[in-house]
């Protein structure tokens, strides 16, 4: 499947380098030699020299990549994650987040490049023209307090369903 390029994303393809620029920014990646790529009329087409079950793998793990590539210099990716719980909180210290998660201590975290937080009450945006690494800080922040299965709380994904257990029954025994 072609993948559409919109007219503000410019690709440029040297060998095995692809880089790929448009209003957000500029991401390049390194491909594998076996994939091909080119251009035609609005469209990067990605083609692979055999139908072996390596050759398919690597041929739809790169035009997925570089999709996503395409969509984050143009239009960039974002998670969003919610703090439920009583006393947890986010707040913005700078380019710094600062979270208040139930710990002795609040958690500073600093944005890799390519990587902005902004806090809305108990919602946190975490935006960048790069998905993998929107995905991997999202799921570095989750990690610190994962949504527990008691009380529902902790550190979750925007519309994350937590599957709640019952607790002690044991009064009379």
């Amino acid at each position: 499947m072609p993948i559409p390029v919109p007219g503000s994303v410019k690709i440029d393809i040297d060998g095995v380098k692809v880089s790929v620029s448009g209003p957000k920014g500029t991401l390049s990646r390194e491909i594998r030699p076996e994939v091909r790529l080119h251009q035609e009329d609005g469209t990067l087409v990605v083609t692979r020299p055999s139908d072996s079950p390596r050759d398919r793998a690597m041929h739809g793990l790169t035009r997925a990549l570089l999709a996503n590539m395409v969509i984050g210099v143009d239009a960039g990716f974002r998670k969003t994650l919610e703090l439920v719980g009583v006393g947890y909180r986010a707040q913005m210290g700078g380019a710094k987040l600062t979270l208040a998660l139930g710990f002795s201590h609040p958690v500073e975290i600093e944005p890799p490049e390519g990587i902005t937080f902004t806090v809305e009450g108990p919602r946190i945006h975490i935006d960048g023209i790069d998905k993998e690494l929107v995905g991997q800080v999202a799921a570095d922040i989750r990690k610190l307090r994962p949504p527990e299965p008691y009380l529902g709380k902790g550190v979750r994904y925007q519309g994350e369903f937590v599957r709640r257990k019952a607790g002690k029954s044991g009064k009379g025994r």
